[in-house]
């Protein structure tokens, strides 16, 4: 007699085989990429490390990998060579600060109560290519609805589609009616009671369990909105939404499972209580006061200024019905105190990292931070150091990114002409690599 557990057990591990087909697709020519050395002849290479511009160098890729990088126009045999002598070779960006399933416009809010997932993650393909082809070979995804962002991560490793290296916080930390609790302006059918597992915390347990439920999801770092926002259908952009408790507890969890944590916070009361509770990365800082870029310095904290989503939705808080007007109220003079903000924490030596904050931020149009950064008092040779060896040490992968040396990841950009004289140059990048496979070349 046949046990009668066969089938199920057989129709079982052919799904199983089946996922891990699916999980095993590789990237479209990986494996000629892989096998064939690579020569990019370089017009100029960008030193990121030393923030300088060098003269013609050749970068030798083999697979995934940088092999060597030689001056002059090297020519070597049996190799593919990419010819980029009219442009600036630089390390591929990072930009850590993105929402790639979402782009926020007149229509999404009110579209929010209709969509799902799955609609989100799809939605979030579109944008993740864009990115990468905007140059940002590496993002932090702060912040999504429903962790759709880990799929759209998990898809890309697996080469089922294109985009650039994610590291995401799925969903983020906040309070009940808090700048990411999506359940704000629902039908109150709809509102429910969203708690930890859904991202909303009012107690430090629940902070704990909130950090634990986004490490079992899969989260490679949290995102805590320590203060209200400006997207947000919540009516109170600035003020503080954590207590001094809730948000240590938060730092505490994470950093016992090795996440790291990036904290939102705009007005200055919250933005203390972030840093004090020791975050790792405070974004926006719309409010900075002496004392807190004093405790910014001494803790070593990133300031991921977001400059250029500021700049952008100033601008279209002046078109009729762009956002709700609940919105447009909270919007009026954060784009000049972000800027004061940002000029004070450049002129004490803070140390700054890249993030365009897209999904605010039309996707592709990441490297309007660059021009933001340089006008708000950058070098251009510090603002592209903050997409690339400070945003590589504030994610904590400057073991493989950030720079174009030897060993290293083979993620590679370049842009025509010289980006130190013109940064505007950022915004049409004329060659993009990552992981050794070429996604756009000059003609």
């Amino acid at each position: 007699m046949k046990p009668r557990y066969r089938r199920p057990l057989l129709a079982g591990m052919a799904l199983l085989f089946a996922f891990a087909a699916i999980g095993a697709d590789p990237a479209p020519d990986a494996a000629v990429q892989g096998d064939a050395l690579q020569v990019l002849r370089c017009g100029k290479l960008f030193d990121a490390k030393a923030g300088a511009l060098l003269g013609p160098h050749s970068v030798f890729v083999q697979g995934k990998r940088i092999v060597s990088i030689k001056p002059g126009v090297a020519v070597a045999a049996d190799s593919k060579a990419v010819d980029l002598g009219g442009h600036t070779c630089m390390p591929g960006w990072i930009d850590l600060h993105t929402h790639l399933t979402v782009q926020v416009d007149a229509r999404s809010h009110e579209m929010l109560p209709r969509v799902n997932p799955a609609d989100l993650a799809l939605h979030g393909t579109r944008f993740a290519r864009k990115t990468l082809l905007a140059g940002f070979t590496t993002v932090r995804n702060l912040g999504d609805i429903n962790n759709e962002s880990i799929a759209l991560r998990n898809a890309i490793n697996q080469g089922v589609v294109e985009g650039p290296r994610i590291f995401t916080a799925a969903k983020a930390i906040s309070t009940t009616g808090g700048h990411a609790d999506y359940s704000n302006g629902l039908n109150q059918k709809l509102v429910g009671d969203p708690g930890p597992a859904e991202g909303v915390i009012n107690s430090p347990d629940d902070a704990y369990k909130a950090v634990r439920q986004r490490y079992k999801d899969g989260a490679d770092l949290i995102k805590v909105t320590a203060t209200g926002g400006v997207l947000s259908l919540a009516k109170n952009g600035q003020g503080p939404q954590l207590r001094q408790a809730e948000l240590d507890a938060v730092v505490a969890a994470a950093h016992d499972y090795g996440m790291k944590v990036a904290a939102h916070a705009h007005g200055l009361e919250g933005v203390k209580r972030a840093l004090r509770a020791r975050v790792d990365t405070l974004e926006h800082g719309t409010f900075l006061d002496d004392e807190a870029i004093a405790m910014m310095k001494r803790q070593g904290t990133w300031y991921v200024p977001t400059a250029a989503a500021i700049a952008y939705i100033n601008e279209q808080a002046g078109v009729p019905g762009f956002y709700p007007e609940v919105i447009r109220a909270k919007i009026g003079g954060l784009l000049a105190q972000r800027r004061l903000s940002l000029d004070k924490a450049e002129a004490a030596g803070v140390r700054i990292a890249f993030g365009s904050d897209t999904g605010p931020l039309p996707h592709g149009d990441n490297a309007r931070e660059f021009v933001e950064l340089v006008a708000a008092g950058l070098s251009p040779a510090q603002a592209l150091q903050a997409a690339t060896v400070n945003a590589a040490e504030a994610l904590g992968e400057s073991a493989a990114l950030g720079s174009i040396e030897p060993g290293k990841t083979a993620d590679i950009v370049a842009v025509p002409g010289d980006p130190l004289a013109d940064i505007a140059l950022t915004r049409t990048p004329s060659f993009v690599m990552k992981d050794g496979r070429v996604y756009l070349k000059p003609d």
